[in-house]
């Protein structure tokens, strides 16, 4: 008699990544990327009805928002920051995000005094259409930061960018200010 054949085995389950370093919920006050010539304060952002993240004002080209819902930047998960990469008085915030490198460092000073170090680990740039919500907004076992702002070329029709420029982060020290 020929062997039964057996289903076909699942692969063995790989270990669950260690949680890193994490910090309590604080507000964020100020972000820095020495590489690319970023110092900016922070204001808190929300979604809007269709459940989009509200941009920043576009009155101020140095100012930087954070997904006050989300996680702060040093908590456990993805936390969100946006910003223009233009304005119409000029370049923005983050007019330079797209040349960011791995490697880069990227700082969070906090209200609870805490300077929060985080290196950048890729940046890519994506379609608006085949923007990765879940990698970007999905939540990990880490502190994680998630830098966003418009890329590609500008529709003049639709009044916007076709792309968004997203650079993953993740938290490697942190000390007090």
């Amino acid at each position: 008699m020929p062997p039964e054949e057996s289903e076909p085995q699942a692969p063995a389950a790989k270990p669950a990544s260690r949680p890193g370093p994490a910090l309590p919920r604080s507000t964020p006050n100020r972000l820095d990327i020495p590489s690319i010539g970023v110092s900016a304060p922070f204001t808190a952002l929300s979604l809007d009805r269709q459940g989009t993240l509200v941009p920043p004002p576009d009155t101020d080209n140095n100012l930087v928002g954070w997904y006050k819902a989300g996680p702060s930047p040093g908590e456990r998960g993805n936390a969100i920051v946006a910003g223009h990469v233009d304005t119409k008085t000029g370049p923005a915030v983050f007019s330079m995000l797209n040349t960011l490198k791995a490697g880069s460092k990227v700082t969070v000073t906090r209200g609870d005094g805490i300077l929060a170090t985080f290196v950048v680990d890729k940046v890519q740039t994506y379609k608006k259409k085949d923007f990765p919500d879940q990698q970007v907004y999905g939540d990990t076992n880490d502190a994680q930061l998630r830098v966003i702002t418009c890329g590609g070329a500008y529709d003049h029709t639709a009044k916007d960018y076709t792309a968004n420029v997203v650079a993953f982060a993740h938290l490697t020290s942190f000390r007090w200010a």
